[in-house]
């Protein structure tokens, strides 16, 4: 059945498009962003930055992964 495919592994969800190319990507980043975000910067000893928009959220987010491992596959 197609609804039981996984929609993280679908090659043109959101998440692949580049946050720059967002059309919300100017708005107040989401609460769930907000939620991990805080918990990716305590992990990597930075400053937690409510101010972003969506877009600078996602690559704030990516950035930390990367840097706290938690983004590796």
């Amino acid at each position: 059945m197609a609804n039981d495919q996984n929609p993280k592994s679908e090659p043109f969800s959101n998440a692949e498009k580049d946050p720059d190319d967002w059309t919300t990507g100017d708005e107040p980043m989401t609460g769930a962003q907000a939620s991990y975000l805080q918990t990716l910067s305590v992990e990597a000893g930075e400053e937690f930055d409510q101010g972003l928009s969506k877009a600078e959220a996602s690559k704030r987010i990516d950035a930390l992964q990367e840097k706290t491992g938690r983004g590796a596959n």
